[in-house]
């Protein structure tokens, strides 16, 4: 099927990289699963940021250095821990984007 641009229509399958219809329809399910859940993660990565914004603030404030080595540990330890060596990467991309926000 042609559009007004001369571009032919894609379909599911091809869309997926799928072989069969029924694969593609699973797919384009799981991928809106995976966006929805995409949307949540970012959203509490946010609110982490902002609690840890909150924690610096305290600690500066009370004379304390913005950042607690022993607690960014403990944090990556716990990703460690749960899910393996990529988990460390992780956490050190959470602890980085929650740092000197204040």
């Amino acid at each position: 099927m042609s559009s007004t641009t001369g571009a032919t229509a894609v379909t599911p399958a091809e869309r997926t990289g799928a072989r069969t219809d029924e694969a593609a329809a699973l797919i384009g399910g799981a991928r809106e699963r995976i966006d929805a859940l995409d949307d949540r993660i970012i959203g509490l990565v946010q609110e982490r940021m902002a609690v840890s914004a909150v924690i610096q603030e305290a600690r500066i404030t009370s004379g304390g250095r913005r950042v607690n080595l022993s607690r960014e540990t403990a944090v990556l330890g716990r990703y460690r821990d749960a899910l393996g060596k990529p988990g460390t990467a992780l956490a050190m991309t959470l602890l980085e984007l929650c740092r000197g926000r204040v």
